[in-house]
């Protein structure tokens, strides 16, 4: 059984994105746009500064008031995306209930839509054109690719459909030519399905969901769960029931949630590059 170390390979890709930055013209710069004051919505963003300053990126961060109007916050997006010194935008979800999260983000440009969830971006990735991929998805990816999973005719069964998650490694999957099937809330005997798995890909929310008996022998299993319980981070599945049982798995802490930072840096730079290629702006 082989840990899938995320925490390892998040440094590597850091100072492969610092290389990256020091040999282009200007920094590239994000704007990250908060709503209120959200306990783990502020972790996350002081994260994305961190990482974002160990490569050389330069981060905005915009908070406004829970009370804000959509107005406010589309007025102020379109202002990015008409600035060509801005070359990433993205919005920290959640949003609060009485903002339409879809209609927000939509109206960032494309072409800046670092996290990868513009109506846009979604259909290129599924058209198997040149996009900006949903940054955990990319960290999936870029996990299983570090260890040289070949997913060619492999079974993938992805266990939530989220628009983070699950829809956009749909599109990853199929074009590594794996065979893939989505699971979510209302399927039926999900147990025997997460056993025909040669990949089981996680993200439901639910702390240690998954059990060593939904799990086949062999079997590569990547978890994308962040959950608290008793103040301690835990995935959705059960590592220590499930491990032995596995080939290769991530863990959580240190595995998924270590590569989303550093992809959405990695998205920046994809960007900041698209946007000088097209002389965009």
């Amino acid at each position: 059984m082989v840990i899938m170390d995320g925490k390892s390979l998040q440094l590597e890709v850091i100072d492969n994105l610092k290389r990256e930055v020091e040999e282009l013209s200007s920094k590239p710069r994000l704007v990250i746009i908060q709503v209120g004051h959200d306990g783990p919505s502020n972790k996350y963003i002081e994260q994305k500064k961190i990482v974002g300053s160990k490569i050389g990126i330069e981060i905005i961060h915009i908070n406004y008031e829970e009370d804000v109007t959509e107005d406010v916050i589309i007025s102020k997006i379109e202002e990015l995306n008409d600035n060509p010194t801005v070359n990433g935008i993205m919005v920290q979800l959640p949003l609060p209930n009485h903002l339409d999260s879809e209609k927000i983000i939509d109206r960032i440009d494309p072409l800046k839509d670092v996290d990868g969830l513009t109506t846009l971006n979604t259909g290129l990735l599924f058209d198997n054109k040149r996009c900006l991929v949903p940054c955990t998805a990319l960290g999936v990816m870029d996990i299983i690719d570090k260890y040289n999973i070949n997913l060619e005719g492999k079974h993938v069964v992805l266990v939530g459909r989220s628009t983070l998650i699950g829809k956009p490694l749909i599109a990853c999957m199929l074009k590594r030519n794996a065979t893939v099937t989505v699971t979510h809330s209302k399927t039926v005997n999900l147990g025997s399905i997460t056993r025909q798995a040669d990949v089981l890909v996680v993200g439901v929310g639910i702390p240690k969901f998954i059990k060593a008996n939904m799990v086949k022998d062999g079997s590569i299993v990547i978890d994308v769960g962040t959950n608290y319980v008793n103040e301690k981070l835990v995935g959705d599945v059960d590592f220590d029931e499930v491990k032995d049982k596995t080939s290769y798995i991530t863990p959580v802490p240190n595995g998924v949630g270590r590569m989303t930072v550093s992809s959405l840096m990695k998205n920046v730079i994809i960007a900041y590059k698209l946007q000088k290629e097209l002389n965009y702006n």
